[in-house]
């Protein structure tokens, strides 16, 4: 049986798992995050469900199914509230402990399993010794995204939310938790200062904002987090997890800014908004998991992935992004590929933030929970649509399947600003319908880029490689 492909999203295109936190555990990559929903009005609508795929096979992705539902919590009952962020850790005892907070209290909530993706049972909450929980005592900060790490039987548990220009949040903070998983043992320390304290640290302009995240690397400890800018995860390392930590760089940006390998560094190839993720080793190729935003708006959002480059001084690169995901090496330079796997969609003038809902998105049929593949639509006169990268060879045909009130030409090339190779008529229609042109793409690895001109707004379900 050959191996899947992987590519972005590494999930299918009808599941929306953003802050994806992903763990080892045997043989499989399991991933943690929370649950937002298709057509969703707010942020992470529904249960804590768990994915995971063995690392021999990284496109074969596994349902494990509802692994805490949002009404576990005691003071979830009626389930008003959302389950935000969580994190995982295997604490000294062999168990799972799953870390969360809803969205309207500020302190931290605690889960618990025998196994990486069973059903997780309410544990209680991270307290003080005396009881007090964390969170509600004079001076603490209201606790919000945490990112947990256990070794040598103490757990650190990282925790925060900076708002721009809020002084009375100061940035990540850290405790440490006992065997127990719930006691405070050193009191919350900041680690990496947010916006209104970051003035003359190197952590100036990319201050903490959300999403902590924590990870070994070595005999260092690298802090990842969602910066003052929001689209872009960053790092910090430090050689103790409780304090020294210095700014590292970015790790991804969802809209791909800084990035000019392809385009210049400055100018967004797609629209984002907030970022939550981390690194880990998976066989021999380290990955920064990040989410993508869909549907126009914030609250669709979609589990990504892209390989990292981790250099001898132990710094990382900002990685690319791309439609490889989790596959390691370019994508297959033949046969059909769905529309959704798009890493870059902009129209003649670029925009940095979701929002608009006139511009081209990716969007799905149905409704939430359907299993219906996604694509693009809203596509107008100039829209460029970017594919990256294929391993091509002998390819002399290529073919869009599209459908709705549209009338003109894809251009089709391989750079947002190169020569236009060949270009696919195509007229709107109530069904979808593919049209094909013959094309000769240079052998090797290409991107593929595809740029509308013409009338009205047709959608775009897939292209060919033949």
């Amino acid at each position: 049986m050959s191996k899947k492909q992987a590519f972005n999203p590494y999930l299918p295109s009808w599941e929306y798992i953003p802050d994806g936190e992903p763990y080892v555990f045997g043989d499989r990559v399991y991933v943690y995050g929370s649950h937002d929903k298709w057509n969703g009005y707010v942020f992470c609508m529904g249960d804590y469900v768990c994915w995971s795929a063995p690392l021999n096979d990284l496109g074969n992705w596994r349902y494990e199914g509802v692994i805490y539902p949002r009404n576990a919590d005691p003071m979830n009952k009626d389930g008003h509230m959302c389950l935000y962020a969580p994190d995982v850790t295997v604490g000294p005892d062999g168990r799972y402990y799953l870390y969360y907070v809803l969205d309207k209290v500020g302190v931290m909530s605690v889960a618990v399993c025998d196994e990486p993706a069973g059903r997780y049972e309410f544990y209680g909450y991270v307290h003080y010794k005396d009881g007090t929980r964390l969170g509600e005592r004079e001076g603490d900060e209201p606790q919000f995204d945490p990112g947990v790490l256990t070794e040598g039987g103490i757990t650190y548990m990282y925790s925060g939310f900076c708002g721009i220009g809020d002084k009375s949040r100061t940035g990540a903070k850290v405790v440490t938790l006992d065997k127990d998983m719930l006691t405070v043992i050193h009191e919350p320390t900041v680690v990496v200062p947010g916006s209104c304290y970051s003035e003359g640290t190197d952590f100036e302009k990319h201050a903490f904002f959300e999403a902590s995240s924590i990870r070994k690397v070595g005999d260092k400890y690298y802090f990842i987090y969602s910066s003052e800018v929001m689209h872009e995860l960053c790092y910090a390392v430090s050689d103790s997890p409780l304090d020294g930590f210095k700014y590292g760089g970015v790790l991804v940006s969802n809209t791909d800014l800084h990035i000019d390998s392809y385009k210049p560094a400055d100018m967004p190839t797609c629209r984002g908004a907030n970022n939550h993720g981390s690194i880990i080793q998976l066989n021999d190729d380290w990955y920064i998991f990040y989410h993508r935003h869909t549907n126009g708006t914030w609250f669709s959002r979609q589990g990504c992935a892209e390989k990292l480059t981790l250099n001898a001084d132990g710094s990382f690169d900002q990685a690319e992004i791309t439609s490889c995901g989790l596959n390691g090496a370019p994508l297959v330079g033949k046969g059909e590929y769905p529309s959704y796997i798009a890493c870059c969609l902009f129209t003649e003038k670029p925009e940095l933030y979701i929002g608009d809902l006139n511009a081209p998105r990716i969007v799905q049929d149905g409704s939430d929970g359907d299993e219906e593949e996604g694509y693009i639509t809203n596509v107008h006169n100039g829209t460029n649509i970017g594919f990256k990268y294929f391993d091509c060879k002998g390819i002399t045909k290529f073919s869009v399947t599209t459908r709705a009130y549209g009338h003109g030409v894809f251009q089709i090339k391989t750079a947002w600003d190169g020569e236009v190779l060949g270009e696919i008529k195509v007229e709107g229609t109530n069904v979808w319908v593919t049209n094909s042109t013959d094309v000769a793409l240079p052998d090797g690895v290409n991107a593929v880029w595809l740029t509308f001109k013409g009338d009205g707004s047709p959608q775009l379900k897939s292209f060919t490689l033949g």
